[in-house]
């Protein structure tokens, strides 16, 4: 039976244990010799631009032995009215996995819905799931666990935001996130998160309350693509949101900070800590590559 990846919660406890010891052998290159979809195609369907999820994608699946098919809405008839529900149907003839970067997250919902092959949402506005299980990789590369884990999210709500509060109702981080008020996460997704009972799920809209005693501190763009309209009102609302050194020695003093990338530097984080010592955000780019290559191998190979 066919498994899909569309949010965190698609995903066991010991399935998330499991794909985060695979993507750190993968990173050791105790096997990089094996390629377990030699033979099979993966499409990659983008229909927002992006450096880190379509180059870690591409490389994922070629290191696997597969062949990556990039897609745009222009390249195929998607785009010219043709049904997600008939495109689905006829690329899962020809395909063995699909990635889909969309703008909606029901976008990626129907098509897993009608496909005969695992779907992986590569970003939606409500998720971004493959992030979340980088950003694990990244805290346990840097702590040794996660459980017990006080991991702040500083800005706005966001779909980073939702993955990550998914991912800490699993693992049993306590996860706090301050936004101001009106800008906080999914409730829906929140409250399912809560109901899990592992983790602990706190909002506040004070950033310095928030990051008090925290080992992990993290943030993201105060405006994702598609609302370049909100920048100038957010601008003014995020300003004491910002992750600058001030904010970081509220935290425990060997806290990791975070950011998943593209980051506008001045604003939602200053240079002085995005390039400082508790950084660990180019590393946590990089496991982008070893967590999608774990989670490739676990749902297609």
């Amino acid at each position: 039976m066919k498994r899909d990846f569309l949010t965190v919660f698609d995903l066991s406890e010991n399935e998330i244990e499991f794909l985060l010891r695979r993507a750190i052998d993968m990173k050791s290159g105790a096997d990089s010799a094996k390629c377990p979809l030699i033979g099979k195609s993966v499409g990659l369907f983008f229909e927002k631009p992006s450096t880190r999820t379509r180059v870690s994608f591409e490389v994922g699946v070629y290191q696997l032995g597969a062949q990556p098919i990039y897609l745009s809405p222009k390249d195929i008839q998607l785009g010219r009215g043709e049904t997600i529900a008939d495109t689905a149907r006829t690329l899962s003839r020809y395909l063995h996995g699909m990635v889909m970067r969309v703008f909606k997250q029901s976008a990626v919902e129907e098509f897993a819905r009608y496909s005969g092959v695992p779907v992986i949402n590569g970003l939606s506005d409500l998720h971004h799931p493959c992030q979340a299980l980088a950003d694990l990789m990244t805290v346990i590369e840097r702590k040794g666990r996660l459980e017990g884990i006080r991991f702040v999210f500083v800005g706005d709500g966001n779909n980073v935001a939702n993955s990550l509060i998914e991912a800490a109702a699993i693992t049993g981080m306590d996860f706090v996130i301050a936004a101001p008020q009106g800008y906080g996460p999914d409730a829906e997704t929140v409250e399912r998160a809560r109901n899990k009972g592992k983790g602990s799920i706190r909002i506040v809209t004070d950033p310095t309350e928030a990051v008090t005693g925290a080992d992990v501190l993290y943030t993201d763009v105060w405006v994702s693509m598609g609302q370049e309209s909100e920048a100038q009102e957010k601008a003014g609302k995020f300003k004491s949101y910002q992750i600058n050194a001030e904010l970081l020695r509220a935290a425990k003093p060997d806290a990791v900070v975070l950011h998943c990338l593209p980051a506008y530097r001045g604003k939602e984080i200053t240079d002085d800590i995005i390039d400082g010592p508790q950084s660990a955000v180019f590393d946590q780019a990089e496991n982008r590559l070893h967590t999608e290559k774990a989670l490739l191998e676990f749902l297609i190979g």
